[in-house]
C-alpha cells in the first residue's frame, strides 16, 4: 500500500522515525546523484555522541521516582535474627548513558573532496530542549554556518523544538530551511502543514552551477513503500506530538475514508 496520507505520514515519528531517516538518506542520495555527477559526489558521514539517560525523557519524573522506591522500600520483606534484621534484594535496572549515531549527507567536489553542501534531517533527539543531541547538533550547525559550504537541514518532525532562528518562521508543521553560503545571513524557508504535499526543494551546488531540485514527496513516498510501513504502523495509536482540535477531525475522516478501521 502507499502512502495514504497527502504528504508526509505523521504516525511514523512516534512509530518508525529511526528507520525513517535512515531510509530518506538513502532515497535522498539516490535521487541527488544522478543529478550532480561526475563534478559531484554525495556521501553519508555520521555524527556520534554518548546521550545520558534523563535527556531522553525530560519530563519532571524524578520526585515519583523517589517516591516511589521510599513505598517499595517500606514493603520489602526482611526476616528477624536474634534481633537482626535481614532484608531481601529486589532486581532494578540502572538508566544506561546510550550512544547515538546520527547520519547525514555531504555533497563534495569529486576532484577536491571539498565539502559543498551539507544536508541534514534533524532526529528528535536534535529538538531536545539542553539535551546532548540538540547541543551537538548545533555546534555542528554553527561551523557549517561560518564555512563556505552550503546547508540544507529538513526538519520533518512536529515535535520538540524549532531551529533558531533570527526571524520569525512561518506558520507549518514541517520546515525545510536553505542557507547559501554567498547570501548569509539571509535563508530560504519552506513550510508546509500536515494536510499538504511535501514540495520541492532547491539544493544549491557551486556557483556558476544550477540548483538541483529535489521532489521531498516522491521521496517520502518511496521510503514509505520501500519499508512497507502499512504493515507496521499503528494507526489506532495516538498521535504525539497530538493534533489540534481542527486537524484531529481531519485526520480522523481521512484514516476512516483512506485507511479503514
Amino acid at each position: 500500500m502507499t502512502n495514504q496520507f497527502p504528504g508526509i505520514d505523521p504516525f511514523i515519528e512516534c512509530q518508525e522515525w529511526e528507520d525513517f531517516h535512515a531510509t530518506f538518506n538513502t532515497v535522498l542520495r539516490e535521487v541527488l546523484t544522478p543529478q550532480i555527477e561526475p563534478r559531484y559526489i554525495v556521501r553519508v558521514e555520521r555524527r556520534v555522541y554518548v546521550e545520558l539517560p534523563f535527556e531522553r525523557d525530560l519530563s519532571p519524573r524524578r520526585p515519583d521516582v523517589a517516591v516511589l522506591f521510599a513505598e517499595q522500600a517500606s514493603r520489602i520483606p526482611s526476616r528477624i535474627h536474634a534481633g537482626t534484621a535481614v532484608v531481601t534484594p529486589e532486581p532494578a535496572l540502572i538508566p544506561m548513558p546510550e550512544e547515538r549515531r546520527e547520519s547525514y549527507l555531504v555533497i563534495r567536489d569529486r576532484e577536491s573532496l571539498e565539502v559543498v553542501t551539507v544536508i541534514e534531517t534533524l532526529s528528535p533527539a536534535n529538538k531536545r530542549r539542553e539535551s546532548t543531541g540538540r547541543r551537538e547538533y548545533l555546534q555542528k550547525r554553527e561551523l557549517v554556518l561560518e564555512s563556505h559550504s552550503h546547508l540544507v537541514e529538513f526538519d520533518l518532525l512536529r515535535g520538540g523544538e524549532r531551529l533558531p532562528m533570527n526571524s520569525r518562521l512561518p506558520s507549518g508543521d514541517y520546515y525545510a530551511i536553505v542557507s547559501r553560503s554567498e547570501t548569509r545571513p539571509n535563508a530560504e524557508v519552506y513550510a508546509w502543514s500536515i494536510r499538504q504535499h511535501v514540495p520541492t526543494i532547491a539544493i544549491p551546488l557551486r556557483k556558476g552551477d544550477l540548483d538541483v531540485p529535489v521532489d521531498l514527496q516522491q521521496i517520502c513516498t518511496t521510503v514509505y513503500e520501500r519499508a512497507r510501513y502499512d504493515l507496521s504502523v499503528d494507526y489506532q495509536q495516538s498521535l504525539s506530538p497530538p493534533l489540534s482540535d481542527f486537524d484531529s477531525v481531519w485526520l480522523q475522516n481521512l484514516l476512516q475514508t483512506r485507511i479503514g478501521p
